[in-house]
Order: C-alpha cells, then sequence, then structure tokens
C-alpha cells in the first residue's frame, strides 16, 4: 500500500468545532464568544458550521493562554492581540 504525503496549507480550514474545542481544551461556547466578538473567525459553511485553519488552532493556544494562566478576559485578550498586531 502506497504512502501519501498531504501537505496542508496552515490557512486551510480543516478542523471543525468539536476537534478544536479537545485540541486547545476550550469549551464549544467558548469557542463561539471568540467569533462573536472576532478574536478568532473560523469560516463558515453554511450558516452553523464552522472551520478553522492550523493558523487558528494556534492562536487560540495563545488565547488559551492569556485565559488560564493570566487570567484575561476575553475583551481584554482581543485588545492584546490588536496591539500584538499593530507592532
Amino acid at each position: 500500500m502506497p504512502i501519501f504525503d498531504i501537505h496542508i496549507s496552515a490557512d486551510e480550514p480543516v478542523y471543525v468545532i468539536s476537534v478544536v474545542s479537545r485540541l486547545v481544551e476550550m469549551p464549544i461556547w467558548t469557542l463561539r464568544q471568540l467569533d462573536k466578538v472576532g478574536i478568532v473567525c473560523p469560516k463558515r459553511l453554511g450558516k452553523k458550521s464552522r472551520l478553522y485553519s492550523l493558523k487558528d488552532v494556534r492562536r487560540l493556544e495563545y488565547v488559551h493562554y492569556l485565559m488560564e494562566d493570566k487570567r484575561v478576559n476575553i475583551h481584554g485578550i482581543k485588545i492584546i492581540l490588536e496591539k500584538e498586531q499593530g507592532e
């Protein structure tokens, strides 16, 4: 049986919300809130399904660190991320 190497761009939205929830150890409702306030905006498939890219997952890992280790709330995280993007 041949082995196939699949290369997926870090920008390609391939992860469903339930998988991302497990990967970043965040409840689905938190991921929805982060989407609502614009911190991580996954691609939409239809009206309900969200698909996250590897870049989104990495950003969510950082968001999780800020929330859990640094105790920053969602609006504080948005300010931090906006400030970091401006640098």
